[in-house]
């Protein structure tokens, strides 16, 4: 609210200005239109640039002082051509702007790469050159890293390559509806990434022509700029850390995130379909974790209570292996009996066989 009474006082300041000068020997209504418009351009630059970081602001700022410098030699190398005095100062204009605005955009796109730690930490910032976070396109359109950043886990400036958004963008395009849609998804989730205070992105134009592969040249970019690579993709994080890039993985933290089972404790859980091995049912926990259950495949459909017995951690996530007692069978079987009567193929299942039939046994030895 402050910021924008600021910005009303300096508006009314053009405008009051514009009235008692009027540059040009404009009537008062000119003056009025030129003051209005010079003050809104000022406001919106200010908004604009007020987003950039100070490396951005400080590249800029010396990109445009080279290229003033560079426009006055060159103007003083047009001026000694001898040309109409009308000529010569609208190529000297236009030499100054040109390359005024080279020098600019150069500098505020390099800017990144500048180290104000040799300042002493006049003008350091809080997100240094380690708090660079490159992301790939397999965790853009996952979207978790939108509520990661939510949570305040995830901060700093996250990078997002030129080359990761064209791939973003072709998938976008694709004539496949699924493939075109997880586009999509992906640059909205960038969108959300973007209005998540204390984050900062940044788009980088940094491509690597000779690497045809967008995961080596994430690991190349990752490299240059002294940055983390954010990911859920498998092989781009071992190759990374076989590269000596720093790696965050999003389903390695969602693996850290899952409660922890011991063996020997006791769980309640709905048994979904039949296990591969003999007898075994598969149930899974509300986080996705897989549970295999040994004597659980007449309970499918059913809520148990199952006792851990192991707990096996791989990189695709955790299993976890559980056992149904036999004593629990045969109380699930009671209830069954007495609790569903429409349903006797429940009950058959846990009958225990019958013993032989001993008259058979008789009528083989009466035939001897």
């Amino acid at each position: 609210m402050d910021l924008w009474i600021i910005r009303a006082l300096f508006f009314g300041a053009i405008i009051a200005s514009g009235t008692f000068v009027r540059p040009f020997d404009l009537d008062i209504y000119r003056s009025l239109a030129l003051s209005a418009v010079l003050g809104l351009i000022i406001i919106l630059a200010e908004s604009r640039i007020r987003r950039l970081s100070l490396k951005t602001l400080i590249g800029a700022a010396l990109g445009s002082i080279l290229g003033i410098i560079g426009a006055t030699l060159i103007s003083s190398i047009v001026g000694r051509m001898q040309l109409e005095k009308g000529t010569e100062n609208f190529a000297q204009a236009v030499i100054l702007m040109l390359m005024t605005y080279i020098g600019l955009i150069s500098g505020a796109n390099k800017g990144e790469y500048l180290d104000l730690s040799a300042l002493g930490g006049i003008f350091a910032e809080r997100t240094t050159r380690k708090a660079f976070k490159v992301l790939d396109t397999s965790v853009i359109i996952d979207g978790r890293v939108s509520d990661i950043c939510k949570t305040g886990f995830l901060e700093g400036t996250l990078v997002v390559p030129h080359f990761v958004l064209r791939e973003l963008q072709q998938i976008a395009d694709s004539a496949d509806s699924i493939k075109r849609n997880r586009g999509r998804r992906g640059l909205d989730i960038l969108e959300k990434v973007k209005s998540v205070p204390g984050i900062t992105v940044q788009i980088v134009e940094k491509d690597y022509p000779d690497v045809k592969e967008v995961d080596l040249k994430l690991i190349e970019l990752a490299k240059e700029m002294s940055a983390k690579i954010v990911t859920n993709d498998f092989n781009l994080n071992k190759v990374s850390q076989l590269r000596g890039v720093e790696v965050l993985n999003i389903n390695e933290l969602a693996n850290a995130l899952k409660p922890v089972v011991l063996p020997g404790e006791t769980m309640r859980v709905f048994v979904l379909k039949e296990g591969k091995e003999y007898n075994q049912g598969v149930a899974y926990l509300d986080d996705g974790t897989m549970v295999v259950v040994d004597n659980a495949r007449r309970m499918i459909g059913k809520t148990i209570q199952t006792q851990v017995t192991s707990v096996l951690q791989t990189t695709a996530g955790k299993m976890i292996f559980g056992r149904f007692p036999e004593e629990s069978e045969g109380y699930a079987a009671n209830a069954n009996s007495t609790g569903s009567a429409g349903r006797p193929q429940d009950r058959r299942v846990y009958e225990k066989p019958a013993p032989a039939d001993p008259p058979l046994e008789d009528e083989h030895l009466k035939g001897h």
